[in-house]
């Protein structure tokens, strides 16, 4: 089991960044946050790994901004088939031009699990371990890519990027609560790198799993939380964590699973939810809500839209561009992440 959490130190970061985090293979994936570059075709339909892929297809002097979202009516069913002409697209309140539609967005998507392991979950682990092995079956397709990642008093990656559900099922059988304590070195074979505090680190947890692991992917991305929500030790802030996400273009979903002798943070999670387009389902200790809140996140999933776009702002200050995408016809709600940072000079 490789250990993240020490990557938060910036002297270490250099030295050992590599060999966590790098991917054989990959073609070059653009710098700037929130945009990707592109030619004649949307960045986003591209795959960083793959023979079958091509960094020649990018082309340097064009940012499209990739959007990928769902649609549902007052009644939260969700809306399928709708064409380009029945959306409009804001950033900072000033309408774009749609460049790139799809109404089936089912691009290769690239999944991160996050699973509280910390003190507070020992009696939700089983249920959290059960469905999400069922969520991985019948999530995952041929060149979709998942990795797992387990938060507690350390940030530990238990299962690097791959295609293959045996792997992403046989980490999650390795998860197991921690709240602290152990011997030997870290980092010398004795365990991972204690943090200064016992806790839950959960910020710093999706902190990572989107700097070090999403942001280097292009096309449908997504984060999904097995969590109480209550953080506590993180050296990353909640908005730190979001900028993070949204700086991945990844959407961040929570099951809110809590024992109810435990405070939740569900506030936190509502807002880092909403923020990044994805959602917050509370589900408590009731496996049966955890289930069908695994098929609504699947089903949402595989009926995505997909929108790009150039934005006429085109200045190079890194900041943050909000955006809107509007349903023109219909009572229907647009589920979407609330904007993207601007590429830096």
């Amino acid at each position: 089991m490789r250990t993240i959490r020490e990557l938060l130190n910036p002297k270490l970061l250099w030295m050992i960044a590599g060999l966590l985090f790098a991917l054989p293979g990959l073609a070059q994936n653009s710098e700037q946050a929130g945009t990707s570059p592109a030619k004649d075709t949307p960045a986003a339909s591209q795959r960083q790994s793959g023979a079958e892929d091509s960094a020649g297809t990018f082309s340097v002097n064009v940012n499209v901004v990739n959007l990928f979202f769902t649609v549902k009516d007052k009644h939260g069913t969700l809306v399928p088939n709708l064409g380009q002409d029945q959306f409009q697209v804001l950033e900072d309140g000033k309408p774009q031009t749609i460049k790139y539609f799809k109404a089936d967005a089912v691009q290769p998507l690239t999944l991160g699990l996050l699973i509280d392991t910390s003190g507070s979950e020992e009696r939700m682990l089983p249920y959290e371990q059960q469905v999400a092995s069922q969520f991985v079956s019948e999530v995952l397709q041929p060149k979709d890519l998942a990795f797992l990642i387990s938060f507690d008093v350390n940030v530990d990656l238990l299962q690097d990027l791959t295609a293959r559900d045996q792997d992403l099922k046989a980490a999650l059988r390795r998860t197991q609560i921690n709240t602290g304590g152990g011997g030997g070195i870290p980092g010398m074979g004795g365990g991972p790198v204690p943090s200064r505090a016992r806790g839950t680190l959960l910020y710093d947890a999706v902190y990572l799993a989107s700097g070090e692991k999403l942001k280097r992917e292009v096309g449908r991305k997504a984060m999904i939380i097995f969590t109480d929500g209550f953080d506590e030790g993180s050296q990353s802030t909640l908005g730190q964590a979001i900028e993070a996400a949204q700086k991945a273009d990844t959407m961040v979903y929570v099951l809110l699973i809590f024992d109810p002798r435990y405070p939740t943070g569900s506030h936190e999670m509502f807002r880092l939810c909403q923020e990044t387009g994805g959602r917050m389902i509370p589900v408590g200790n009731n496996q049966d809500k955890l289930s069908k809140a695994l098929k609504q996140i699947t089903a949402e999933l595989r009926s995505q839209y997909y929108i790009g776009y150039t934005p006429t702002n085109r200045k190079t200050d890194g900041s943050f561009r909000k955006v809107a995408v509007h349903a023109t016809s219909g009572d229907n709600k647009v589920q979407v992440r609330k904007g993207y940072y601007a590429s830096k000079e």
